[in-house]
């Protein structure tokens, strides 16, 4: 792939699978066949979490702070992969992530690091992955678009059913979905069958829409304590936890005191 000098490397028109960059305003971004953004790097903090969608991905933190095994399905330009690796140094995370060039692309030009003892990459299919009779995990993180929409084998019954057998006791699974896409309420409905209790986080910016679903139900969480929970982990982590707990509000069930989940 050849870089110009101001970082903007368009696809064929009639190459779907094309992986490209472009940077504006001083940040980098990820495209796979479309001109839609699939992640973002602010160059001067590469790694913070540019977009809204990866932030809320974060709060499933206000549910279980502390995973130990993580499994990220999806790598894109790796923004949510260099913070959780950054920010819970106790986790050992395991991406998969079916392209190649993604992978080359983003430890060349979105600083994701090399694999060590607590993180390591592969490439591979996210849907196999899940199935496999591996090690249970904590927490499972799945982000998988394409150019048009959410990748087909990683949003049916069976993916999800496999998503939770991988899950250990008190395991979350966190799954990025477009508010816009015309398989929307389908998607969400799978999760919704398989999971006993699902919590879904409109992100700041309208669209993504962030599930979390649990192996195990968590109860009804109090409001209060929600809120004493996103007031310690804004202080440790500098995101919006805050908002995170106000937009819980918006599509779940719950009454004054508690979310009912």
């Amino acid at each position: 792939m050849k870089f110009l000098a101001k970082w903007r490397v368009r696809k064929p028109a009639d190459d779907a699978e094309t992986v490209y960059v472009s940077e504006k305003f001083g940040v980098r971004s990820l495209h796979l066949g479309s001109d839609t953004v699939q992640s973002s790097m602010r160059m001067a903090k590469p790694f913070d979490l540019e977009l809204s969608y990866t932030r809320s991905m974060m709060g499933f933190m206000l549910f279980n702070a502390r995973p130990q095994r993580v499994l990220m399905i999806g790598l894109g330009g790796g923004s949510l992969a260099k913070f959780i690796y950054r920010q819970l140094p106790w986790a050992v995370l395991q991406v998969v992530e079916i392209s190649p060039r993604v992978v080359a692309i983003a430890r060349q030009y979105f600083h994701v690091p090399p694999d060590d003892a607590r993180f390591s990459v592969i490439v591979g299919d996210g849907a196999e992955h899940a199935a496999r009779d591996d090690d249970s995990v904590d927490l499972m993180v799945v982000d998988g678009y394409d150019a048009e929409s959410h990748v087909e084998a990683l949003s049916d019954k069976a993916f999800y059913q496999n998503c939770r057998k991988r899950l250990g006791p008190d395991g979350i699974l966190v799954v990025n979905l477009w508010g816009g896409d015309r398989q929307f309420n389908e998607t969400l409905q799978r999760i919704e069958s398989v999971f006993p209790a699902t919590a879904c986080l409109p992100a700041e910016k309208p669209g993504n829409v962030i599930v979390f679903a649990f192996r195990d139900s968590p109860g009804n969480p109090r409001w209060d304590d929600l809120a004493q929970r996103a007031l310690a982990l804004q202080q440790q982590h500098g995101l919006e936890f805050t908002r995170f707990v106000h937009g819980l509000r918006k599509m779940n069930r719950h009454d004054e005191h508690r979310l009912m989940i």
